[in-house]
């Protein structure tokens, strides 16, 4: 691959940043990577939207980000709180159609269980993997909407209560975020438009496909557009490295990126305050958002994937510095991609000043 855009920092430093990356994604076409440090920026890419041919990648071509999406989810929730339409420990059938509310063991499951991988749900609705099946290889989630995950909760079995134990859960990210559609009388995407892509600049970030997007790639082959109407809170958006740098650095600075608009600029610090710690006792949790303390600092972090791609994100708001990485290649076992990106993540943030 080579370089597709540099920004005024130079290519040698673009190329610092990218090489490892680029290494790290195989059976991509296309990466992209975008970085804030000291209010210094760079955005670059390299390669093509597809193999074969395609426009050149550059830092405004969308990318399926998948699981990065919770990050959002999590964003509005905090600023429907912020606002008094939810509370954090509201019940979640309080905001869903009567006789649909998903089983309980020893308590209501909250907005906050489901915005903290502590609601007690498994990771996939019931139904959902006999659904994809026949799909497997190409769209698994595709058939199973909105309706389906409704019909999906009374059947849903608890794996414990809620708040007890911490599992990473699509399914419970997905209830919340049609929940918050439901108490705004919306449906999932219009209301994250409207209260935090609009607001933030995110103009190319949606649920959609856009021109000149990455053609994903799994094990060396091109994939349909990512399909997922029913998990969408869960895993839905498209953005580019454009956007997500820009999306990474309102974290940073809430008041710049949320001036005139007090209850984005409280969600943006709401989403950042721990609320356990994960075991073994390392890592926090906060809205969705992975904490790490480092000497001197924090590091928030989350990725995504697809059938077809590839996203990590993070930032550390005491040395200002945000990171965002992504390829258009399914991840792996290893997770080569995300711990690169990861690694670089933690360096731009211990590098002196």
């Amino acid at each position: 691959m080579s370089v597709g855009h540099a920004p005024p920092t130079g290519t040698g430093e673009a190329d610092r940043l990218l090489g490892p990356l680029v290494a790290a994604a195989g059976g991509a076409s296309a990466v992209a990577v975008a970085a804030h440090r000291g209010g210094r920026r760079l955005l670059a890419a390299a390669g093509t939207t597809a193999h074969g041919g395609g426009p050149a990648a550059d830092p405004r071509t969308p990318f399926e980000i998948g699981s990065v999406t919770k990050t959002f989810t999590a964003l509005l929730l905090a600023d429907m709180a912020a606002r008094g339409e939810v509370g954090y420990d509201d019940p979640v059938d309080r905001h869903l159609p009567p006789g649909t509310a998903p089983r309980a063991r020893g308590g209501p499951v909250t907005l906050l269980h489901l915005a903290t991988h502590t609601s007690g749900l498994r990771r996939l609705p019931p139904g959902l993997l006999r659904s994809a099946a026949p799909r497997w290889y190409s769209n698994p989630y595709e058939r199973f909407d909105t309706a389906d995950l409704l019909t999906s909760l009374p059947r849903a079995r608890p794996f414990a209560r809620p708040g007890e134990r911490m599992r990473y859960s699509n399914f419970g990210v997905a209830l919340l975020g049609l929940a918050l559609a439901r108490a705004a009388g919306s449906d999932y995407a219009e209301l994250l438009t409207g209260r935090v892509l609009a607001p933030l600049g995110l103009t190319g970030t949606g649920c959609t496909d856009g021109p000149d997007r990455a053609t994903g790639y799994w094990r060396g082959r091109a994939r349909p557009g990512w399909r997922i109407p029913g998990l969408a809170a869960a895993g839905a958006l498209r953005s580019s490295a454009r956007d997500l740098l820009r999306y990474l650095e309102a974290h940073l600075a809430p008041g710049t990126a949320a001036q005139g608009n007090g209850a984005l600029r409280t969600a943006l610090t709401e989403v950042t305050r721990p609320r356990l710690v994960a075991p073994p006792g390392r890592d926090r949790i906060c809205l969705v958002w992975n904490a790490r303390p480092r000497p001197g600092h924090d590091l928030y972090f989350h990725s995504g994937g697809t059938r077809g791609c590839t996203t990590f994100v993070g930032f550390s708001p005491q040395r200002d510095v945000a990171f965002a990485a992504l390829a258009n290649t399914s991840p792996t076992l290893r997770g080569a991609f995300v711990q690169r990106a990861y690694l670089t993540l933690r360096a731009l943030a211990a590098a002196p000043d």
